[in-house]
């Protein structure tokens, strides 16, 4: 078991050190192609994007891991799942195709973003799809799939960025950003084919995809509560930019301002900041079937050691990064971002940041542990205190408001989490 776990976290950091690459590359090209205004635009919609794949994954990759590592035939989990994701995901996509003009146009308060969040809609399938069967591999600890899926993907989404976008601005920014969000269509396509290659032969029988209503009841259980987390999280960033925007304009700042520095702290700041989340997610993602598995099997102090080895990789790779963020935030801007704006922001937000980076090893534990609900709590109370001060924060420092508001629920959610994750040790 002990090697089984260093080898997945292994196998999933380098893989997930060359998706990141590959990302930063992609981000490059996306920066130069669709510029400043381009970016503002994007990071807009983005909120939306992820409310939707939170609703339309339904935490499938963690509650599938779970059962699979469980015990439970992996088989039957993945065919019986993937009828009814279909049938919902078809409902997802007419809901959000019908709300598309008022979420553009009323809460977002930019008709720009239209053909953006009716491009998301077709999207959500391939996604969910995705999500099955990448949670299938975490259950079964094969993490060589997951990484050669996730490495196409970005080469498809590379490819397509390089060769379309260019000459869909021809047509407009909205047609762009069109573009970039349906080149997710693609990606995800290239992954779900990368997948189904991997998969025993035995499973892929198309007369085998009925619905099990007792795995079904399994995954349902574990999946509303995971969800129940990160679709707080998903709301809470989906209310974002509507309250950010309603309160900003009323306080005098324009709609333009607004999409530059939004852009600039969610589209450049954030994701620098970000980076080191590729080797917490692996060690995460490696953690939580150990967990499950373990605490089965009732195997405490060994669970408490793979806990303590997670966080403290995760603190050191933070710690490491930081350095460099708080270092030389200005080369890193340029050659990533071709921009120097966001410097200011990056050396007073890196170190900070620390708190973030060892959440994921606490989530995967709770999560393994049957403690969704309280990380839901924990998420949920976090979501709250963020939205409250967005409300209040920018009326007296403005987008700096948004900064503030987001590094508190960081250090609220990390400390809540610690404590619940000692509680149940004791």
């Amino acid at each position: 078991m002990k090697s089984k776990f260093i080898k997945s976290t292994i196998i999933l950091i380098i893989g997930g050190a060359i998706t990141k690459l590959m990302a930063m590359v992609i981000k490059i090209f996306l920066t130069r192609s669709i510029g400043d205004d381009g970016i503002g635009l994007y990071m807009l919609i983005m909120p939306t994007f992820n409310l939707f794949i939170t609703l339309c994954t339904m935490a499938l990759p963690t509650s599938i891991s779970k059962v699979v590592s469980e015990g439970k035939r992996g088989k039957k989990v993945v065919l019986s799942l993937i009828p009814i994701s279909i049938i919902y995901n078809i409902a997802l996509m007419v809901i959000l195709i019908l709300l598309s003009p008022f979420i553009a146009n009323r809460l977002l308060n930019n008709a720009d973003t239209y053909l953006g969040i009716v491009g998301i809609s077709f999207t959500l399938p391939f996604i969910c799809l995705s999500s099955i069967l990448k949670g299938y591999f975490y259950g079964k600890e094969r993490m060589i799939p997951y990484v050669i899926s996730n490495i196409f993907e970005q080469i498809v989404r590379l490819l397509l960025i390089i060769y379309i976008i260019p000459k869909l601005l021809i047509y407009g920014m909205n047609v762009a950003i069109l573009g970039v969000v349906l080149i997710n269509v693609f990606s995800e396509l290239s992954s779900i084919i990368c997948l189904i290659i991997f998969l025993p032969s035995k499973i892929i029988k198309i007369s085998d995809l009925k619905f099990d209503k007792e795995i079904f009841k399994d995954v349902l259980n574990i999946s509303l509560s995971a969800t129940g987390s990160r679709f707080i999280g998903s709301i809470s960033y989906f209310l974002e930019p509507i309250i950010l925007t309603f309160v900003l304009i009323r306080c005098g700042y324009t709609n333009n301002y607004i999409v530059s520095e939004y852009g600039v702290i969610t589209g450049y700041i954030f994701p620098l900041l970000l980076i080191p989340s590729f080797f917490t997610m692996a060690i995460s993602t490696s953690l939580l079937p150990v967990v499950s598995s373990s605490l089965s099997k009732g195997y405490i102090d060994y669970t408490k050691k793979k806990l303590r080895q997670a966080i403290t990789l995760s603190l050191l790779v933070g710690i490491f990064f930081t350095i460099f963020f708080m270092t030389i935030p200005d080369v890193l801007l340029k050659f990533i971002y071709n921009t120097n704006l966001g410097v200011n922001y990056i050396r007073i937000v890196a170190p900070l940041f620390l708190m973030h980076y060892i959440q994921g090893p606490l989530t995967s534990y709770m999560q393994g542990a049957n403690m969704a609900k309280e990380a839901m709590m924990g998420t949920l109370k976090g979501a709250v205190i963020k939205n409250v001060l967005l409300i209040i924060l920018p009326i007296f420092i403005g987008i700096w408001g948004l900064v503030v508001a987001s590094i508190i629920n960081i250090f609220f959610v990390t400390i809540h989490h610690i404590y619940y994750v000692k509680k149940s040790f004791h």
